[in-house]
């Protein structure tokens, strides 16, 4: 495995236990607040590649 998978894979985990951890909190407002971080991560990112392709 290269290292740019293992490193995918890192992150994959690394997302998934912070949805994990918001979840557990049992607070809705943090659900939220991962939730709307999330979607305006994957956007600022889809612009970003869009200027520098």
């Amino acid at each position: 495995m290269s290292i740019n998978k293992t490193r995918s894979v890192l992150y994959a985990i690394a997302r998934l236990l912070g949805d994990i951890n918001a979840i557990s909190s049992g607070s809705p407002k943090k659900v939220g607040q991962r939730i709307a971080r999330r979607a305006a991560g994957r956007a600022t990112g889809k612009a970003l590649r869009r200027i520098f392709k």
